[in-house]
């Protein structure tokens, strides 16, 4: 495989595992490194291993630009590129889970090919995103011919490229959201419950940690409806008032009672229509 002339504008974390994952796989050269700040750029360079801090205005050519600035700066990257005439047209990827290549137009106008790449890890930690980012799915979405150059790169890197269209990838973001942010959103509210409840934040996480990672491993291996267990797929509409009469927390209460009405949509067959209808009723929002 040809080794690339790689440019990294905006090394946030998403962009400096790629780029030093590329990097120590030989399958790119890391060229200049712009941050809006030089101080994050010397950091950046640091952990590829590679690297020249540049502004965006100093960037050198190169054959593969690896946007990875917030999703609302994207197209001003572009824009600012895209202006510059002693660039050669080459390859630009932003690694947004939202945006679709569209958001790169001022590029592709002037004859650069142009695409997204959104892997599907959660990069809190760089360093730890670094050590498990073997296998992770990556979706790719833009331009035929660009999408055929990442797919290698990537799965040179260890990745699991898969194409996604450009009409389905906010939903797929949508579906990765909730996946990731509100999971963790929902442990917070389990664990401040817990908490709520007398044990203190330890015990909380001994007791909710073990239950909420196997639940996940059931959902996903023998499926969401087989693995859902609990007092709504039971009927039990005792129990579920019970637990509405103990969340004092308003939004803590909506979300047990929108989550509920999702749980019995999930059980479907395995209520009957009293138990369902029982339940439906008890997890409407209250009126006024």
């Amino acid at each position: 495989m040809t080794t690339l002339k790689l440019n990294v504008a905006g090394a946030g974390k998403v962009g400096r595992v790629l780029a030093r994952r590329w990097q120590q796989a030989g399958v790119a050269e890391i060229g200049g490194v712009c941050c809006r700040r030089s101080s994050s750029a010397e950091e950046a360079v640091e952990f590829i291993g590679a690297g020249q801090v540049c502004s965006l205005a100093t960037l050198p050519a190169a054959d593969l630009w690896l946007i990875s600035v917030p999703d609302s700066q994207i197209a001003g990257v572009a824009q600012a590129l895209a202006g510059r005439d002693n660039l050669t047209p080459a390859l630009a990827v932003h690694a947004s889970g939202a945006l679709t290549a569209a958001v790169l137009a001022p590029l592709a106008e002037r004859g650069w090919q142009t695409a997204s790449a959104h892997p599907a890890l959660s990069f809190a930690e760089p360093v730890r995103a670094l050590a498990t980012f073997e296998g992770t799915p990556v979706a790719l979405e833009g331009m035929e011919d660009a999408c055929q150059v990442l797919d290698p790169l990537l799965t040179a890197i260890g990745a699991r490229p898969f194409l996604l269209s450009s009409e389905h990838k906010p939903r797929y973001h949508a579906a990765c959201t909730i996946a990731s942010n509100y999971v963790v959103t929902l442990a917070d509210m389990a664990w401040r419950v817990a908490q709520e409840a007398g044990l203190d934040a330890e015990t909380a996480r001994d007791v909710l940690g073990p239950l909420a990672s196997q639940s996940l491993v059931n959902a996903f291996q023998f499926g969401p409806a087989t693995a859902l267990t609990g007092p709504v797929v039971r009927g039990d509409s005792g129990t579920v008032a019970l637990h509405l009469d103990e969340l004092t927390d308003p939004l803590d209460e909506q979300a047990y009672r929108a989550l509920g009405r999702l749980a019995v949509r999930l059980a479907g067959g395995r209520l009957d229509a009293e138990h369902r209808d029982a339940l439906s009723t008890l997890l409407a929002e209250p009126r006024g």
